[in-house]
């Protein structure tokens, strides 16, 4: 599941982003809808497994597109955009929409149902003989962590110390990573390093939860305005699926297991702690915002007017096409705002960024700048977000061990 979207707000912006599909009377939507999956997701199979016998209970006849949504991309990313699309034009309800109790939005202006799987981002390594003979050796002390580009496994490999990152762009080719030796350990969702075991069977792989709160993720039925009817006919299909015992066969090799156990299924140790994390099961449609309370870390390193000057060129001449000319976030991550690094989450640390930009970018040359012009496109960053500009300079040093959490605000 590699959504192609900022960190910390994906599913709200992919919620956002069908503000403008088309609307299906409640009449309509409950006797028969078109279905779409996320066909690069590594569970689109299960997806519509799931689809077909909860819409059969529920008794609604179900099409299923013959495009899913983002089949243009060619990788397993989505846009806001290519959502509306497919709501408009393919399909009246999503089977596989990943919710996050973190990631949520109440202000949505999609439906959702309750979620069917439980799952989350996880952290693999290889496991006995195979680790010996793939791992790859720490380059200068720091261990290489696989992740997916723009999901939420990067923003979790970025909090991680004394690292270094090798981003793939699907969650697939990340769970290769690992395998095939280019890195040590994986951040990735869960589901991936299933489907990875089914086409690669004598893959072993060890399994322990990610710590981190943008781990914990669900699957759902999402849909447009207006479906209200439908949406509570899947929940009752759901309910009466769990309770028979047919979600939880249809479901079992994909979930997390709950508690802390350790079991041997399908080649992968699982050795999990799971928090109880899932506030949002079974609430109505829109769901809520969990906020996670601000950390303590210090004050924030200073930084002078004449490194957020530099650093602006720098910013136009090396991140501004992917990023956008106002980090609103193009073909990469905004960088500013409630979208790249919320108050109400700041798991995120100045250091941590600075780390991230410093090792890998800009992604067509990661490393080309000196320190000093890393520290000043942290300036900038930094600036454009809200903080202020004193009299001393910024170094890379103090940069890179700041532990204050990064709190985007708005530039007045």
């Amino acid at each position: 599941m590699n959504l192609r979207l900022t960190h910390i707000a994906l599913a709200a912006a992919l919620a956002a982003g069908a503000a403008q599909a088309s609307t299906q009377s409640s009449t309509q939507a409950a006797s028969s809808v078109r279905v779409c999956t996320l066909p690069g997701s590594p569970s689109a199979e299960l997806d519509m497994s799931v689809a077909r016998a909860v819409l059969g209970t529920a008794g609604i006849t179900a099409t299923f597109a013959s495009r899913g949504i983002g089949d243009e991309s060619g990788d397993d990313g989505i846009s806001a955009h290519e959502l509306a699309q497919s709501l408009q034009r393919d399909c009246d309800v999503i089977a596989g929409f990943p919710r996050s109790s973190v990631a949520d939005e109440s202000s949505s202006h999609l439906l959702f149902s309750q979620g069917y799987l439980d799952s989350g981002y996880v952290s693999v390594t290889l496991r006995d003989a195979h680790a010996a003979r793939t791992s790859v050796s720490p380059a200068s002390g720091k261990v290489t962590i696989a992740a997916t580009w723009s999901s939420p496994s990067q923003l979790i490999a970025v909090q991680e110390k004394n690292a270094r990152f090798d981003l793939e762009n699907t969650s697939a080719l990340t769970v290769d990573a690992l395998a095939r030796g280019r890195a040590q350990r994986a951040i990735v969702w869960y589901p991936a390093v299933v489907a990875y075991r089914h086409a690669h069977p004598h893959q072993q792989f060890e399994v322990t939860a990610a710590e981190s709160p943008y781990a914990d993720w669900h699957l759902v039925f999402a849909s447009g305005p207006g479906t209200q009817s439908l949406q509570k006919r899947i929940d009752a299909a759901l309910t009466r699926m769990r309770n028979d015992g047919r979600l939880a066969a249809l479901t079992r090799n994909w979930a997390l297991p709950a508690g802390k156990t350790t079991a041997r299924t399908t080649g992968v140790t699982q050795t999990l702690p799971r928090a109880d994390v899932w506030k949002v099961r079974g609430v109505p449609a829109g769901g809520s915002f969990i906020k996670i309370a601000a950390t303590t870390g210090g004050v924030p390193p200073s930084f002078d007017h004449d490194q957020v000057t530099h650093g602006e060129h720098l910013y136009a001449d090396s991140c501004a096409k992917c990023h956008g000319a106002k980090l609103e976030g193009i073909t990469a991550p905004a960088l500013s705002g409630p979208a790249f690094a919320p108050a109400a989450n700041s798991h995120l640390t100045i250091g941590g960024i600075y780390q991230y930009m410093s090792t890998n970018m800009p992604a067509d040359r990661p490393g080309k700048m000196t320190d000093e012009e890393y520290a000043d496109l942290m300036a900038f960053l930094l600036y454009t977000n809200g903080y202020e500009a004193g009299s001393a300079k910024l170094t890379a040093q103090a940069a890179q061990t700041s532990t204050t959490p990064l709190n985007a605000g708005p530039r007045e």
